[in-house]
């Protein structure tokens, strides 16, 4: 693990030197910016950094090999600081922090979270955590957003051709992420958010993520899928037994088995194969067969794909007057899938009378990596600073060069007004109540969120947002 004494820019390093001499406490908050990615932010993530480095003291072996780097690189360090953390708080950062529920869906621009240090000879602690805080949030909070905005696009669609939208939405979106991001740690934390909306994975570190951080229990689901090299090992002239095998191995009643299909040639595939020789074989096996188009126009291949289906399998139409696939074949595009290619999915599906029963999606780099903190404009900034006298004095930057990078000034408050999250001024607050409530103080875990209590919230506010 890295030493936590590092988990920080270097400039920081040398900011103890920079507060003013009347400085005792400096506040701090973090926000999502207005941005032109998302009106709202899924706030998800921080617990991982406040139980994966707040409550793990500091070590005096910690403070020497950050001193000796720190001079060999260059910068200042504060030794008598961090041995102050070390003998007088046990090495426990002197912090309180307060954030939003987690799972809590904010209006941009809308403080999420306010740091505090409590020991007044540390105020240049406060925003030395910066660097490892605001990673822990914006990176888990944008791919839970993302999530949830391919979720609220899919969760509609159900609502129009399915009729029971909430058994099949949990697994509409399925993440294939884990091998097109950056390290495994990304893997865990975008994978795990993700698993705040929907219950289908590839990603197993999400798994693990979710039980250590969040006491969940597996909290993602996959089934036996095929890839090409599996598939093509077995010879063009013998295409038919690789999809055979597939269901000799795995195809059991009310099994579910993927397989990708357009190895050579996706047409001949399902109609020659799928729906021709194999097609007595799937309907004995009583297994649902789904497959996979992995190449080709992302929206109109898979629409190609159920129609041959339909023709072959048949269906029935329900409720909603959409037609709903054979129970023996469903089908999964992977390839292509973006927030706006399932948004076009979803509305051909819709436009030509299909249920989106009968369909998932998945996203890989798309999902968990094609994101950065600018995507939603994450920053974390200071707000006031309590001087020698007990005073709270207002810090802000407003740029002449960039009024969107103007920050609040004074402690802040997240109040609901008339139903909406909004951001006021501390001592504005009233008889409103700050939903800004504190998570760690002094090396202490104050709330301890469950994955459980993560997900239901997201998902009461998705139910909000359908309904408005």
């Amino acid at each position: 693990m890295t030493n936590p004494l590092l988990a920080t820019d270097s400039y920081k390093q040398s900011h103890f030197k920079q507060y003013p001499p009347e400085a005792r406490r400096i506040s701090a908050y973090l926000e999502a910016r207005p941005n032109p990615f998302s009106d709202s932010v899924l706030f998800f993530g921080l617990q991982t950094y406040l139980k994966d480095v707040l409550l793990k003291p500091i070590t005096a072996s910690d403070i020497a090999a950050a001193d000796r780097i720190c001079a060999a690189h260059g910068i200042p360090f504060n030794r008598e600081g961090w041995e102050q953390i070390l003998t007088d708080h046990g090495g426990l950062f002197p912090l309180e922090i307060k954030a939003l529920p987690e799972g809590t869906l904010a209006p941009s621009g809308v403080p999420l979270v306010q740091v505090e240090n409590t020991d007044e000879r540390m105020p240049w602690l406060t925003t030395w955590v910066e660097t490892a805080l605001l990673r822990s949030v914006w990176y888990p909070s944008t791919v839970a957003t993302l999530s949830f905005k391919c979720k609220e696009i899919l969760y509609r669609g159900l609502l129009d051709t399915s009729d029971d939208p909430d058994s099949q939405i949990p697994f509409k979106l399925h993440d294939f992420g884990a091998r097109g991001v950056s390290s495994a740690e990304s893997a865990a934390l975008g994978g795990m958010a993700h698993l705040v909306n929907f219950a289908g994975t590839d990603t197993m570190e999400a798994l693990e993520a979710a039980m250590t951080w969040y006491g969940a229990d597996v909290a993602g689901f996959s089934i036996p899928a095929a890839e090409h090299s599996t598939m093509t090992s077995w010879g063009r002239e013998r295409e038919v037994d690789a999809y055979r095998n597939m269901l000799v191995q795995f195809g059991r009643p009310n099994a579910l088995v993927a397989v990708v299909s357009d190895s050579y040639d996706l047409g001949n595939a399902v109609e020659n194969l799928w729906c021709g020789r194999l097609k007595d074989e799937v309907l004995k096996s009583g297994a649902t067969v789904v497959i996979r188009p992995d190449s080709g126009d992302p929206v109109e291949m898979p629409l190609k794909v159920m129609e041959t289906l339909w023709q072959h399998y048949g269906g029935s139409e329900n409720s909603k007057g959409a037609r709903v696939l054979h129970p023996s074949v469903r089908v999964i595009q992977g390839d292509g899938m973006k927030l706006d290619t399932i948004r076009q999915l979803v509305e051909e599906l819709v436009r030509r009378n299909w249920s989106v029963d009968n369909i998932a999606v998945g996203m890989g780099g798309g999902l968990l990596q094609q994101v950065n903190r600018d995507t939603m404009r994450f920053a974390m900034k200071a707000n006031a600073m309590k001087t020698a006298d007990g005073t709270w004095r207002d810090v802000s930057k407003n740029p002449a060069t960039d009024p969107g990078k103007a920050s609040k000034a004074g402690r802040q408050a997240t109040v609901l007004e008339n139903g909406v999250l909004s951001a006021v001024r501390l001592e504005a607050v009233g008889g409103r109540t700050d939903q800004l409530q504190t998570v760690y103080r002094n090396g202490v875990l104050v709330k301890d969120w469950t994955f459980e209590e993560v997900r239901a919230l997201a998902r009461k506010h998705l139910l909000e947002r359908v309904a408005s």
